[in-house]
């Protein structure tokens, strides 16, 4: 069954971004808690919001964060660190062009805050106008690996979820979409394939420079 909607997850999807918020967050609790924190704490909160990204983390180290202070704190320091060196996961922005040439709807589903959504999207030369919706981890109440998101993006698109592709690469979000019931292409670019496999992805790929929007729109096998 061909689709008629992508949903997009941002970071490890669009951008390339998943380094930098680690490398942010890592400064942060070193600098406001002495805690010398690696990217592995941070692996199996990848995809749920900042929120649980940073306090999960933390948490493996005993600290309790204040986190309205310390995500502000780790988004000053990824505001930095991104500019004018985050780059788009392969294929990004050319895959999502195609997609709206072809009529497809198109939404970004990102449980990060807005901010940080609207400065990836600038960074990698994608704007607010490419997709039909922007849904972000602020406007649901609970973050991946609950369908939530996808939910209300399909909503917002005016699509049923079943008629929807996500586009993800955490096992989160994999399990979020499925559980939308949506149907997931994962990218294996965070996440070993089997893991992927096991939450529930129907497709797999590299990155999106080795999917091409045809596929996508007609459902067709990506491995």
């Amino acid at each position: 069954m061909g689709v008629e909607a992508v949903l997009f997850d941002m970071d490890g999807v669009l951008a390339d971004s998943e380094p930098f918020i680690a490398e942010a967050a890592i400064a942060m609790l070193a600098e406001s808690y002495g805690v010398a924190a690696s990217r592995a704490d941070f692996l199996p909160f990848v995809g749920m919001g900042e929120n649980r990204f940073i306090s999960g983390a933390a948490a493996r180290h005993g600290v309790a964060v204040d986190l309205e202070r310390d995500k502000a704190r780790t988004y000053e320091l990824y505001f930095e660190l991104i500019r004018g060196r985050l780059r788009e996961v392969a294929g990004a922005t050319a895959f999502v062009r195609e997609c709206r040439a072809r009529g497809l709807k198109l939404a970004v589903a990102t449980s990060a805050d807005r901010r940080k959504l609207e400065a990836n999207l600038r960074e990698i030369g994608l704007v607010e106008a490419d997709f039909d919706a922007l849904v972000d981890g602020l406007q649901v109440e609970r973050k991946k690996p609950y369908p939530d998101i996808y939910l209300e993006a399909a909503r917002r698109l005016g699509i049923s979820p079943a008629r929807c592709l996500v586009v993800e690469d955490a096992v989160s979000g994999v399990e979020a979409a499925k559980a939308a019931g949506c149907a997931c292409l994962a990218l294996a670019g965070s996440f070993p394939e089997a893991e992927l496999r096991a939450a529930g992805a129907d497709w797999f790929a590299e990155d999106l420079a080795s999917v091409d929007a045809a596929r996508a729109a007609f459902g067709r096998r990506f491995n």
